[in-house]
């Protein structure tokens, strides 16, 4: 029986109804395969696929591949299998819904739920490998199985990481822009990018890891349901901190790990991620954000259960002189944080810079002018390493000084000129002129009152 379809230019379309003869050679198939006779049943079947495919009869034609595909697949034929695959996904005019049941009847076999590779009979080793790798190249280019191709390719990936080839693995988990993928949710998209993330950082690619990593929204990690993938997101991108040694975007991470509620219920975690911050901000260079973010820190109540922590933090805040080295320096270098990637010389050269820029900075709100000398006892530093850091923070904006090297005098005042001195007064006197106006102008509503 013939029915009348729309084709894609507008014609109409004859459909044909199959299913009868469709069932019977079916039948006649199972029959062939059980005797043994493999690719008798395929030929028969690929015959009848034809039929189907040209005569519009999409139900037929995913019951007549999809049985080719289950044959092979109980013979335990992997080559078969895979060239059925090959040839019935690349059939000319192959319908959609025929291509998309082959692959979602198929996936299964090697893949489960949660990207879990798995091992069924007849698919193990380098026959499972090897349908994995098929199934991906069907889904290359096809919209409609956008979803099965990040899956796939996920699962191709950890196949070559388990063979030690990460750089394949991590190029290939490039190729898919899972951000633009529609049919994939929300925490499909951020384990997807996550690992991207994670095997970028694997081959040392610092920059690329850094640029997948923004493709994150930080919004979105701050639901509730997201906690997890929070907590491995900025566990990943603070190993990318450690290689750039910014000791700043490290305490960011570690105060995005420790604001985690999930971190929070447990003492030994949110411990560990709020020493590791306030070792950061200490090594941190002085800035707004980082001012902030210690002010914060100090109010925690969680703080009190941390000595060494509580008392740094509290050093740094004060507008007092600091003594080096700290009273629980020890204690901050045995952190794991301060040991990583044996990093432990650069970051205590660093503290030592960082008090030292620190009791320069109390001096100068305290002394308009002093005696190189002097400063550089206050601050235990030989004459030529106190200029040589007071040129450092003078190049990079963070002080204002000038030395008079024959009197041996640093200046932290900046001398006004002429200019600013009468912009000043004429301000001043605008201020009071002002004053006295309104003055007048409450004595005599007061007199009028009266």
């Amino acid at each position: 029986m013939a029915h009348a379809g729309a084709s894609a230019g507008g014609e109409l379309e004859e459909k044909v109804d199959l299913s009868i003869e469709v069932d019977t050679k079916l039948e006649q198939s199972k029959t062939l395969v059980d005797g043994g006779s493999l690719k008798e049943a395929l030929a028969l079947l690929a015959a009848l696929e034809k039929k189907c495919r040209v005569g519009n009869d999409t139900t037929s034609l995913m019951k007549v591949c999809n049985a080719s595909v289950q044959y092979c697949k109980d013979v335990g034929d992997v080559e078969s299998l895979v060239a059925t695959l090959e040839t019935l996904t690349t059939r000319r005019s192959q319908k959609s819904a025929a291509i998309r049941s082959m692959v979602h009847l198929a996936t299964p076999w090697v893949l489960l739920e949660g990207n879990v590779l798995v091992e069924t009979e007849g698919f193990a080793g380098a026959s499972r490998d090897k349908l994995v790798e098929k199934l991906r190249d069907v889904t290359d280019g096809k919209l409609f199985l956008e979803a099965e191709r990040a899956r796939l390719t996920r699962a191709l990936a950890t196949i070559k990481e388990k063979a030690g080839d990460v750089d394949g693995a991590a190029e290939i988990m490039q190729e898919v822009h899972v951000e633009t993928y529609g049919s994939l949710s929300k925490k499909e998209k951020v384990e997807f990018i996550l690992e991207q993330i994670r095997l970028t950082l694997l081959r040392k690619d610092y920059i690329r890891a850094t640029i997948v990593s923004g493709k994150i929204s930080r919004k979105h990690l701050l639901q509730e349901d997201m906690q997890d993938y929070k907590v491995r997101f900025y566990t990943l991108i603070a190993d990318s901190h450690w290689h750039e040694q910014d000791a700043l975007e490290l305490a960011k991470d570690f105060h995005a790990i420790y604001s985690t509620p999930s971190i929070l219920a447990d003492e030994a975690k949110w411990r560990d991620a709020l020493q590791t911050t306030i070792l950061f901000l200490a090594l941190a260079p002085y800035s707004n954000e980082q001012q902030d973010l210690m002010h914060k820190l100090h109010a925690d109540p969680n703080l009190e259960g941390l000595a060494a922590s509580s008392s740094t933090l509290s050093l740094l805040l004060k507008k007092e002189i600091m003594a080096y080295p700290l009273q629980h320096q020890a204690e901050l270098e045995s952190l794991p944080a301060f040991l990583k990637n044996d990093l432990a010389a650069y970051w205590k050269d660093m503290l030592h810079k960082r008090v030292v820029q620190h009791n320069i900075r109390i001096v100068s709100k305290y002394y308009k002018r002093i005696h190189g000398a002097r400063l550089a006892h206050l601050l235990g530093l030989s004459p030529a390493q106190c200029e040589a850091e007071i040129s450092s923070m003078v190049s990079q904006g963070d002080l204002y000084a000038k030395m008079d090297r024959p009197l041996d005098i640093i200046r932290f005042s900046q001398k006004s000129s002429p200019e600013s001195i009468l912009s000043d007064w004429a301000g001043d006197i605008d201020k009071l002129l002002n004053l006295v106006e309104k003055t007048t102008h409450l004595i005599q509503k007061e007199n009028m009152t009266q």
